[in-house]
């Protein structure tokens, strides 16, 4: 039987190390090529023979590897993917699985390991957590559970560098509740205005946009 041919898409050096070595220990799996940026996993995917690939969902300079799994799916949906991420949100599993990725797999807060969830991608299983787990993450003087559901959805679209009114838009709710969710986001974390706010929340990993 050939070896699965795996391409590792991600920027932490860390999580490559580790990918590498689950990988380097087992007959199963043959690791072709390792990209920092989800910018460039499109072009290998089209020039390499790749039966899997394992790719982060947010790297250096806003890479998103949703956007770039959704273009890869369209073109060699042969190829499976599982998405692996350091960000606890429901609304990634949400995405991911409206693309078509067949696992999903958090780095810092699963009960399997990569390889398990890789093995058991590769023998048709579509592998993804019961629920989100609940994993707090700090964005200066605030938790995330300490934001509501309603301020998260305008604190990822300001990630991406919305203005009230298109958030308000994109949401369908009015500019003053975009600017009063904003208002008591600030108040919440003590960041000075919304910019840093938003990019407090895309350091942290606590609300990226994936759209």
């Amino acid at each position: 039987m050939s070896e699965v041919r795996v391409m590792i898409v991600d920027d932490s050096r860390v999580a490559q190390d580790l990918f590498t070595l689950y990988i380097n220990n087992s007959e199963k799996y043959e690791l072709v090529r390792t990209e920092k940026s989800a910018d460039f996993a499109e072009r290998f995917s089209r020039a390499e023979l790749i039966d899997l690939i394992l790719m982060d969902i947010l790297m250096d300079k806003g890479a998103n590897g949703l956007i770039a799994a959704e273009k890869i799916k369209s073109i060699c949906p042969e190829i499976k993917i599982i998405a692996v991420t350091s960000m606890v949100d429901g609304e990634l599993l949400k995405r991911a699985r409206k693309i078509g990725i067949e696992s999903f797999w958090f780095k810092e807060v699963s009960n399997e390991t990569i390889l398990e969830v890789m093995d058991r991608t590769m023998a048709g299983e579509s592998v993804y957590p019961d629920c989100v787990p609940k994993h707090n993450k700090k964005i200066n003087h605030a938790f995330s559970d300490e934001l509501t559901e309603g301020e998260l959805k305008v604190l990822r679209l300001m990630t991406a560098g919305m203005s009230n009114s298109k958030i308000a838009k994109k949401l369908g709710i009015s500019e003053s509740t975009v600017k009063n969710h904003i208002h008591n986001m600030l108040e919440k974390t003590g960041c000075e205005n919304r910019t840093i706010l938003a990019i407090e929340a895309r350091v942290s990993g606590i609300a990226v946009n994936i759209d």
